[in-house]
């Protein structure tokens, strides 16, 4: 037992009610501190769920930027790709022109566009005609005198204006240097005009029927003459 100075008195024990007020405030004082406790842990939980989400949204929008820049890169190469196609679809068709020249003994052929050049061209006649397939290197043309027997032959002399059909394979060179090849179907006018001894055939015009794979020009052209 401590020694005590005479005035000073031991303190009297706690009352029941104060050791029941003691343990609840102890019991708040651990309670507010758990709180304390939950609550920060709640904190760090929202801000950790935020990081999160603000991660998620950044890999989400890096995603989508790299998207519409594959995107607009893959457009534009479709756009490119498909503009070259056409570009070159378009070099590789031709359109021929004839020029009737004044006796009207010959057609002199060129392409209407003045970029492309022919280089030879192999002119198909009706098999009934029994003219042979005609070539002609860098002096495109149809002369009357390649077909004129054959289509005097048979008839009274007596003037007549008619037409045959005719398949031409070109060959020609565009303006970038790409060689090309088209075959076409065409109508070739002529008039045969009737004389005391014999018949003149003239040319009068090239008339476009359509395209052909030139394995089949004559085969198609025989189809129209029957």
């Amino acid at each position: 037992m401590t020694d005590r100075a005479p005035w000073e008195k031991e303190p009297p024990p706690p009352t029941p009610v104060q050791q029941a007020e003691a343990r609840a405030e102890r019991a708040e004082t651990r309670a507010e501190k758990l709180a304390d406790k939950a609550e920060a842990a709640a904190i760090r939980r929202r801000w950790i769920t935020l990081g999160e989400v603000l991660a998620v949204l950044a890999v989400a929008i890096s995603g989508l930027t790299l998207w519409n820049s594959w995107s607009e890169r893959t457009h534009s190469e479709a756009e490119k790709s498909a503009a070259d196609a056409k570009a070159s679809a378009k070099s590789m068709r031709l359109v021929l022109k004839a020029e009737l020249a004044k006796d009207k003994a010959s057609l002199t052929l060129a392409p209407a566009d003045m970029t492309q050049t022919i280089q030879s061209q192999t002119i198909f006649f009706p098999t009934k005609l029994d003219v042979s397939p005609v070539e002609t290197t860098g002096d495109a043309r149809i002369e009357a005198g390649w077909f004129a027997s054959a289509a005097k032959k048979g008839d009274p002399p007596h003037d007549r204006n008619l037409k045959v059909p005719i398949a031409i394979t070109t060959r020609f060179v565009n303006g970038d240097g790409a060689l090309g090849q088209l075959s076409a179907l065409y109508h070739l006018g002529y008039r045969v005009e009737g004389r005391l001894f014999g018949s003149s055939v003239e040319l009068t015009g090239l008339s476009l029927i359509g395209s052909v794979v030139e394995k089949d020009a004559q085969k198609r052209i025989d189809a129209l003459t029957k």
